[in-house]
């Protein structure tokens, strides 16, 4: 059945999850149209992760690899774009998916806070009853975040965070591991001398 879906992008690590959820979802064939959605955050983020050409929604979008009738079923827009006809339930979607989700975008759906139109879809999913995925990307956990996800998963959302699959195996699986149990030895005050591990604002 045709639809519309919506992906909103937080500004936590993750960003290459984002651009192959947004690939794959373009393609699908019950998809219509994939509205995206870049927070305040996103930016500097996807910099970092993607490139600074991938900085904007527009570049974000312009980075996909997807067919032109693909491509075609895109629809950008801003935080700031609260008359975007997403900003209304009235504007029937299949569901939200934010990914990489926040910490900050998590607690803040769950207090009831919608701050953009990136929270706003949040918002408007959990009323309307609409599957709202939220990609948490966050570790290690305090109450405060343990708090929110429940609430929001009282309230109808679907906590993915994005673990490994590690019986697929695969290249990257040994520094994930590596990036792993250094946090569990930062956690118990071990020194560990890994800078190619440890995030590095403008590298």
């Amino acid at each position: 059945m045709a639809c519309e879906i919506a992906l909103v992008v937080s500004g936590a690590s993750g960003m290459r999850l984002a651009a192959a959820f947004a690939e794959r979802a373009a393609a699908h064939p019950e998809v219509t149209a994939l509205h995206l959605v870049l927070s305040d955050g996103a930016p500097l983020v996807l910099a970092h992760e993607l490139g600074k050409e991938r900085a904007t929604p527009a570049g974000f979008a312009a980075g996909l690899e997807l067919g032109e009738a693909d491509r075609a079923k895109l629809r950008t827009w801003g935080e700031g774009d609260l008359a975007a006809p997403v900003a209304s339930g009235s504007h029937l979607l299949r569901g939200v998916v934010v990914l990489p989700c926040s910490a900050a975008t998590a607690c803040s759906l769950a207090a009831g806070v919608s701050r953009g139109l990136g929270q706003r879809l949040g918002d408007i999913a959990l009323k309307q009853r609409w599957p709202l995925i939220l990609g948490f990307r966050e570790t290690p956990l305090s109450a405060i975040h343990l708090q929110a996800l429940l609430t929001l998963t009282h309230a109808g959302a679907t906590v993915v965070p994005p673990i490994p699959a590690f019986y697929l195996g695969g290249d990257e699986m040994p520094r994930f591991v590596e990036h792993y149990c250094m946090r569990l030895l930062d956690l118990l005050g071990l020194a560990v001398d890994r800078p190619d591990l440890r995030w590095r604002s403008g590298a």
